[in-house]
């Protein structure tokens, strides 16, 4: 399974870098510069071929890509040449007016927007399934125990069902989920049914400095009937069954699926459980084997699964773009939040983690179907290509932005920078990102220790 996580993994990415690389292309020989090699992957060619002076490479590293444009280096030539100027021979990167290399650093983001568009639009387009729990809440407190959470202090409780926040009308836990989660540290008003009655409360979700994440410290409601039992598990061994209705578990009441987080924390070696089987009393021991704390008892509760509506093309264009305009934003606002104290490790992905992440989305869903395992792809494709965006027009050396900022700037003084200039402003970058790589893969060899 690890295999094809990363075979799916490295093929996603793979997609996206090909896009980003391809906007560099296609901008380069609209304006009029020569591009020298176009890969998909880094290091040495395990295939290559020519085709009308461009020499197209398939890496032996899966990761990544480049578009090699002619005279890109020119300025490392020229600074160690000691020429005060970088030679203007029409057809090089450096020969093209800045406001061309500006129009080719903007190229490779704007695609990736384009390509989560277009992707969101054929998932909308086409609908797809969501597997998703009910908006009824269990508060965390009352399964962890002693710690207060928001939700404890605007005076929620469990049972209750939220039904809106803000304006946004909820019908399911994964609407609750896509709400708090961008909200950290914003009031909410959010607005539950409660024996019969509707009322509102003031909530302010807190930020997950593990993850950027905003939480107010609830579980979803899930009735205990049994809806699927895993061959070979503890409770497969143990006789349970679909359709089971679990009433107690070593002793304590179990009224909802979350009470089992409460009962496995004191990593029981037997886990004992009353239930009704067709109106009749039963009982079963389970034996419990644990991993790194972690435990899987083998039970599955029901959940709700529902099929989005399918859009006609321009609706799907539209909500395509809107969802992507969505997600942008909640991106550029999580920035904000590497600067208020979370932990890099958890919130920082390298290439690793990434691929993981991609492929893991992608399994995950073809275990259910295989249109479930394609939207969940292209879903988190669309993030990836749409996080590239943002991450490649920051201002920093290297990266689309920062060569836009250098653009910008040779454009106000009205004459080309100085080899020496573009030298060390390159040469930062590579520190930075080489830096921020480093750190990136010292957090995903976590990750993957952790898994």
């Amino acid at each position: 399974m690890i295999f094809i996580k990363i075979v799916l993994g490295l093929l996603g990415l793979g997609i996206v870098v090909f896009v980003h690389e391809a906007g560099h292309f296609i901008a380069a020989r609209l304006v009029g510069i020569d591009v020298e090699a176009f890969s998909i992957g880094w290091g040495k060619a395990i295939f290559k071929k020519c085709i009308r002076g461009v020499e197209y490479r398939i890496g032996m590293f899966p990761i990544g890509g480049y578009c090699k444009m002619r005279g890109e280096n020119e300025f490392r030539e020229a600074y160690e040449q000691d020429v005060k100027a970088i030679p203007q021979i029409k057809g090089t990167y450096y020969g093209a007016a800045p406001w061309r290399r500006i129009i080719v650093s903007l190229a490779g983001p704007l695609f990736n927007l384009i390509f989560a568009v277009l992707v969101l639009a054929v998932i909308w387009g086409i609908g797809f399934e969501v597997t998703t729990l009910d908006n009824r809440i269990v508060l965390a407190s009352d399964i962890s125990g002693g710690e207060r959470y928001p939700a404890d202090e605007a005076g929620l409780k469990t049972g209750d069902r939220i039904v809106r926040i803000e304006n946004r009308p909820i019908a399911n836990y994964h609407d609750i989920q896509e709400t708090i989660t961008p909200n950290a540290e914003k009031k909410l008003t959010i607005a539950v049914e409660r024996e019969g009655e509707i009322l509102n409360f003031q909530v302010e979700p807190r930020l997950d400095k593990s993850t950027g994440a905003g939480k107010i410290g609830v579980y979803f409601w899930t009735d205990p009937v049994v809806s699927a039992v895993t061959p070979g598990s503890a409770a497969a061994i143990a006789g349970l069954l679909p359709g089971d209705r679990i009433l107690r578990a070593n002793g304590e009441d179990f009224l909802y699926s979350a009470a089992l987080i409460k009962v496995l924390q004191e990593q029981p070696a037997i886990l004992s459980l009353d239930f009704e089987r067709n109106g009749q009393p039963m009982k079963a021991d389970l034996v419990l084997v644990y991993t790194e704390s972690n435990v899987d008892i083998g039970i599955t509760f029901q959940t709700i699964t529902y099929h989005t509506p399918s859009y006609s093309p321009l609706g799907a264009v539209v909500k395509g773009a809107q969802e992507t305009w969505k997600t942008l934003v909640i991106s550029l606002r999580s920035l904000s939040l590497l600067f208020r104290g979370i932990d890099l490790t958890q919130a920082v992905a390298g290439p690793v983690r990434i691929t993981y992440m991609v492929g893991d989305a992608a399994a995950e869903g073809f275990g259910q179907s295989f249109g479930m395992g394609i939207s969940s792809m292209a879903s988190f494709l669309s993030l990836i290509s749409i996080t590239l965006c943002i991450m490649n027009l920051l201002p920093l050396p290297i990266l689309d932005g920062g060569m836009i900022l250098l653009f910008i700037v040779e454009i106000i003084k009205g004459h080309p920078l100085p080899p020496k200039a573009i030298y060390a402003f390159q040469t930062v970058g590579v520190a930075l990102i080489f830096g921020l790589m480093l750190f990136a893969v010292f957090g995903d060899i976590l990750f993957l220790v952790k898994r």
